[in-house]
């Protein structure tokens, strides 16, 4: 028997079938609540439960006082208080058979794959959100969009070669013409468009791919917004597309990039902070009150972000963070 769930202090309430959690429930009635991993690891889904029962796995993403959305299941009709929530039309996500017409390494092991969608057909994202790539045994692996929204008849993916990876071990072997099967969009992971703050970027590895999105998108639209990006990788090679750092230089006024590496020899060659992107957020950035902060790469690195910002006066209402989890796909 399905449950009932309610958002508190409001009319808004939704089915939840047997077996279903609640955030896959509420994406599918079309109500969109912050979200990233879907899995139980980035904690982006956590809200109050304050009337009704649910069960769910113990994880550390979870804070004291609240659930994950996406692990839990109801026991009966609940009422919730999420962090936020607003209406999506579930129909606007569609699926597109594409064609590869790039695929180049940017550095050993991450390549930039360009794919390109059906003559006429664009798709329809914001930035900063990703897409799912359904594999041939049907299982499916996430991608954030690393254009933004206005390339629309293209998508562009930063996949880092992952050891005994399903899907990176096909990416070298994609040749020009070669199709695949996408989703999108998916993730609640955007920017704040009706907000004038000044922006803390902090990315490692290929979690510079949403926000490569994200600043593309505020090039094209002429925002004027500070904005200071900090880029980390174990050595120069994991910094893979400075080109795209060069061209903000010139496009956006008030931005600042800080490179973060942990080998000490190419720190000093590319004059970057030597050491961990959190590390380096102590030692640059005096006060973030009134910043909003956007996070992406591993969990790990993301909580160890999330708590050195916030030790910088951030509000922990304007921290937003994707968090890439390795391994198929949650399914919705």
């Amino acid at each position: 028997m399905a449950h009932d769930i309610r958002i508190a202090g409001t009319d808004l309430h939704f089915a939840c079938e047997p077996g279903e959690n609640i955030l896959d429930a509420a994406l599918k009635a079309g109500i969109e609540m912050p979200y990233s991993c879907r899995k139980g690891v980035c904690g982006n889904c956590a809200g109050g439960v304050v009337a009704g029962e649910v069960v769910s796995p113990p994880s550390e993403a979870k804070p004291a006082g609240k659930h994950l959305y996406c692990q839990c299941l109801p026991l009966s009709n609940v009422e919730l208080a999420p962090a936020a929530w607003h209406r999506i039309d579930p129909s606007a996500r569609k699926i597109f058979t594409v064609k590869v017409f790039r695929n180049t390494l940017a550095s050993e092991d991450v390549s930039v794959l360009q794919l390109r969608l059906p003559t006429g057909t664009r798709a329809k994202f914001k930035a900063g959100q990703y897409l799912q790539v359904t594999l041939p045994d049907g299982s499916r692996r996430s991608y954030s969009m690393a254009n933004p929204p206005h390339e629309s008849d293209s998508l562009q993916l930063h996949i880092r070669h992952v050891p005994g990876g399903q899907f990176t071990q096909i990416v070298p072997r994609l040749a020009v013409g070669d199709t695949l099967q996408v989703e999108l969009p998916f993730g609640n992971f955007k920017l704040r468009e009706d907000s004038t703050a000044a922006m803390l970027c902090v990315v490692g590895g290929t979690g510079f791919a949403p926000v490569k999105s994200l600043l593309d998108d505020i090039a094209k639209k002429r925002v004027h917004r500070p904005v200071t990006l900090l880029w980390g990788g174990r050595d120069r090679r994991g910094l893979y597309l400075l080109s795209a750092v060069e061209r903000w230089q010139k496009l956006l006024p008030g931005f600042t990039f800080l490179p973060v590496i942990e080998d000490a020899g190419d720190a000093e060659a590319l004059g970057a902070f030597h050491g961990r992107l959190d590390d380096a957020i102590r030692a640059h950035c005096a006060d973030l009150t009134g910043t909003e902060a956007y996070c992406c790469g591993a969990p790990a690195m993301v909580g160890a972000v999330r708590k050195a910002a916030q030790e910088r006066g951030l509000d922990a209402q304007l921290f937003f963070s994707d968090v890439f989890v390795p391994g198929p796909a949650a399914d919705l």
